[in-house]
Formats: structure tokens, sequence, C-alpha cells
């Protein structure tokens, strides 16, 4: 072999890894994001976005490195064990997702595919992961709330409406958190002088529960986390101003679709976040070294247009705590 032709085959032996490796970098990822919200969610859209944008500055742009693939839902559990099913046939390399339904689905569908939450009450209590510090199976991410934080809604709404003695909660009670929720109020009501009653979300008879409820008087409302709840947020929002339940939600869109007032984790910080941990993943990281993380900003908004529809005077000193009023 003559000299040239063999350092030519040398410089090609050496190149070839490098190419390889550079390729590799580039191949495209798969990122399977399963909603609880139906497509035209404009709260839902809103949260992916955010999600989304917070991926960009890590290195992940759509199109170039990686590839997005979304299924949108409605509050049904058939349809999201159906949606989390289809996702993971994708073999996606990791897989964002909302709430205790939505893990719980995905678990059924798969003990491979990595799978980042958000907004989970009881990961540990629903069986997600073994524990917080070390999650150990495929699964990690973000807490909604520690049960013992829904007292506080009870507490917002004596603060709101100091002559209710009486609370309807409406709850899922097919998951764990809506078990442990309502068990969490139902701990601190005597302290507050209020009798609580559960309203199970999506039961036939839940509408003429309220109804029946509501007048006895002296009543209040408290909505927590669900998603069959989210997707009837304007039902709710409407019954409880029909009956003239002073309400109190676990997240904004409620008040912004005219309920009274809600306190929770601050939502898109928990998807910008969850960012940081698919990208993490995608770099090599396994979900069970995660720990999840605890919610670290809250946000509470009050509609005082609906708080004078009911003859409310909220406290100034509530007002001025509040991340956001509208008027």
């Amino acid at each position: 072999m003559r000299r040239r032709e063999f350092i030519a085959g040398l410089g090609g032996a050496v190149a070839w890894p490098v190419v390889a490796r550079a390729q590799q970098r580039q191949r495209m990822r798969r990122i399977g994001v399963l909603n609880a919200f139906a497509a035209d969610d404009q709260e839902g859209q809103r949260r992916v976005a955010a999600f989304l944008q917070a991926l960009q500055p890590l290195g992940w742009t759509i199109g170039r490195n990686v590839e997005v693939e979304q299924r949108w839902g409605s509050g049904d559990p058939a349809g999201l064990r159906k949606n989390a099913e289809e996702l993971v046939a994708l073999a996606p390399d990791v897989i964002l997702t909302i709430g205790a339904a939505g893990v719980a689905s995905l678990l059924q569908a798969t003990r491979s595919v990595p799978i980042v939450f958000v907004l989970v009450a009881d990961p540990g209590g629903g069986g997600f992961v073994d524990n917080l510090a070390h999650p150990g199976g495929n699964a990690t991410g973000f807490m909604a709330v520690e049960y013992g934080f829904s007292g506080k809604w009870l507490e917002l709404l004596k603060e709101l409406a100091p002559s209710v003695t009486r609370a309807a909660v409406i709850r899922d009670p097919t998951t764990s958190a809506g078990l442990g929720m309502f068990r969490a109020i139902q701990s601190v009501a005597p302290l507050l002088g209020v009798d609580v009653t559960p309203v199970n979300v999506g039961d036939p008879g839940a509408e003429r529960a309220l109804a029946q409820f509501a007048g006895a008087g002296k009543g209040g409302l408290i909505v927590t986390e669900s998603p069959l709840a989210y997707t009837h947020r304007d039902l709710l929002v409407s019954l409880a101003a029909q009956h003239k339940l002073p309400a109190v939600y676990y997240a904004p869109p409620f008040v912004q679709s005219g309920g009274l007032a809600s306190y929770g984790v601050e939502i898109i910080d928990q998807y910008r976040r969850a960012a940081g941990y698919v990208d993490r993943i995608l770099k090599g990281e396994k979900p069970a070294d995660l720990p999840v993380q605890a919610p670290i900003k809250y946000e509470l908004e009050i509609n005082l247009k609906t708080a004078r529809a009911l003859g409310l005077d909220v406290p100034l000193t509530l007002i001025a705590r509040a991340d956001e009023v509208i008027e």
C-alpha cells in the first residue's frame, strides 16, 4: 500500500467515530405529553407552551433535535388510559403528564419509559414512587401540595365568608389524592367551627346533592384538585353562583371563569421546572435518581366582582396578600 493511501485510510478511520458521535448527539429525541385537558383548552395550551419554551434554553428545539407527541383528554378516565397507551406505543424517550390520574394511567402502560409528572398531590401514597428522595422506578416529578395544605382552603373560605358553618367539598373519590385532601379538610373543620360534606365530582346526583346542601343555609364550597373538576370548572362556578355559595378553588382558571377565590401551587412554575427534569433524562439521568420536588411558589387569586355579587366584604389584608385581584 502506498503511503498516501495508508494515511488517507487512517484519517478516515480516526474521523469516523467523531462523525458518528456528532450524528448521535443530533439524533431526534421524542417527548410525549399526556394532557388531562381538551385540545382546545386555552389554559392547557398555555401550560404546554410554557414547558416547551423552557426546553429551548436547555438546547432542545422542536424539529431540529426533538419532536413532541401530545395526547389531549377531557377528564374521562378511559380516554386517559387509551391516550397513555398510544403514547407509550410510540416509544418516546420521556413522557410529561399532569396529576395522579395521568401518572396512574402511564404506569399501567409502562414500567420502563421515563415519566415526569407535575401537580401530583401524594406520589408516595399513590404508589407512584418508592419515596420522595429516591423515587426508585420510572417516574418522578413535582408535587402539587401535601394533603395538610388542603386545610388552608377551608381557612380561606372562613376569611372570605365568616358566617359559613357548613362546607361542601367537591372531590374525586376514585383517587388517593381526592380522599386524602378531604380527610385533611375534615381534620381542621372542627377547629374552624365548620361541618364538611363530601360531594363526589362526576356523580349523576352531584348537582342535586349540591342544591340540597345549599338549601340549608350558611354554606360554602371547596373544590379540590382533580381532572374531572377542572373539566367541569365552568359548571362548578355556575352552580356556586346559582346557589349563592362562597367558593374556594384549587387553581386560578376557576376564578378567571367567575369563581370567588383560589389558592394553590403556581402551576406554570411546575411546568418550567419539569422541563429541567426532562432535559436531564434526555441527557442520560434516570427518574429513579431524581428526587420528587415540593412546590416552591403559591398563588392567591380573588374575584372582587364575585364577592360583591355574594354580598361579601373581602378583608383588605386578604386583598393585599393576593397575587391577582379581578375587579
